[in-house]
């Protein structure tokens, strides 16, 4: 693997205010992973572009898509989408070698890749794919790596990126600077960042790099693929509706009460984690930092107070409705309606009331 020397560290001006080394000055534009598997892109690489957009807009510099894959036309319309979604170009580099995800090829391939163009900062998803090739990436190149980042922005004053994370377990809020190393980089979930719109009209340029590397020299080797069939398994990351159920409900009996008011409105099934460890539901339907992050149009919360922790995983979501018999608690503070109550009084009554309405739709219809 190539490998880059540290950069010289910063200089620290008269008044407190970090200046750049000029090493690190060279070090211009945005760059975000496109991740793609079996003929498909991950939906967090375009969450990506859109919030990347924001950041390159802000420094001033052009936004890029990098893709590692095969030589082939699926690899290369990928270009094209990244245009899309708002690059302005996109580093190409595509190799037998790299038809399917391995370690040792990708990280070298990127870390070459940055080495030659030398981005100021590199996002990549949080995915079982991202978050193994940024490690092995941020190790090679010796540089800053903030994983699991729920907010970017950028600190004019320093030109850095702010990339803030849950720490403590989800009960602080921390933001990370990478002062002294380019580039900055970054993890963030699916389904943090909102989805930018597809605009057909834009195009870019696409550049191309070699890998220079050769099958016999990769010490893994793909000797099949298995599909992870997961239709039957909660799909909370990309649900439009969730109903989700906290310890406010008192017992797990009552949880029945979310699940009635679900199946009525089609939605997914969510939990806080207190009800997870207590064993009420499947860990898979755990929403927070130690669970799933979503972004459904509604997301309703019964008997759940709204920590950091579970704030974090549903705070994107449209319209958000809580129902707590605690007028002080916390998700009151950011939810779209409030309902101050017993929630196993108006759980049943939203259940019948929507059945009502749902019903004289299906009679006019």
């Amino acid at each position: 693997m190539s490998e880059q020397a540290s950069p010289a560290p910063v200089k620290r001006a008269a008044k407190g205010k970090y200046e750049l080394d000029e090493r690190l000055k060279a070090y211009q534009g945005v760059w975000v992973f496109i991740e793609h598997e079996r003929g498909e892109v991950h939906p967090v690489s375009w969450e990506l572009l859109g919030e990347g957009r924001k950041l390159a807009d802000r420094l001033g510099v052009s936004l890029s898509g990098v893709i590692l894959g095969a030589d082939d036309f699926a690899t290369r319309q990928f270009c094209e989408e990244t245009f899309f979604h708002g690059a302005d170009s996109c580093y190409l580099m595509a190799d037998p070698v790299l038809a399917s995800y391995r370690n040792q090829p990708f990280t070298k391939g990127l870390t070459d890749l940055v080495n030659a163009y030398q981005p100021e900062i590199l996002l990549l998803g949080a995915t079982a794919q991202g978050r193994d090739l940024a490690g092995s990436v941020a190790t090679t190149l010796q540089t800053g790596l903030t994983a699991d980042c729920t907010e970017l922005n950028i600190d004019m004053e320093n030109r850095s990126m702010a990339a803030s994370r849950p720490t403590f377990g989800g009960s602080l809020l921390c933001t990370i600077l990478t002062l002294n190393f380019r580039p900055q980089m970054a993890t963030v979930r699916p389904r943090v960042m909102a989805m930018p719109d597809r605009d057909t009209r834009r195009t870019g340029t696409v550049i191309t790099h070699p890998l220079g590397m050769v099958e016999t020299a990769i010490v893994t080797k793909v000797l099949d693929y298995i599909a992870d069939n997961r239709q039957d398994k909660p799909q909370l990351a990309f649900a439009d509706i969730i109903v989700a159920g906290g310890r406010g409900l008192k017992k797990s009996e009552n949880f029945q009460l979310v699940w009635d008011l679900a199946l009525v409105l089609g939605a997914e099934i969510g939990a806080s984690r207190p009800v997870v460890q207590a064993g009420w539901v499947d860990p898979e339907r755990q929403v927070g930092q130690s669970g799933k992050t979503v972004r459904p149009k509604l997301y309703i919360a019964a008997g759940i107070s709204g920590a950091v922790q579970h704030r974090v995983g549903m705070e994107g979501a449209d319209v958000i409705i809580a129902i707590n018999t605690d007028r002080n608690a916390p998700i009151f503070e950011f939810a779209t309606y409030g309902i101050v109550g017993n929630a196993m009084t108006i759980l049943p009554a939203l259940t019948e009331a929507f059945r009502q309405k749902l019903a004289m739709a299906r009679m006019a219809g």
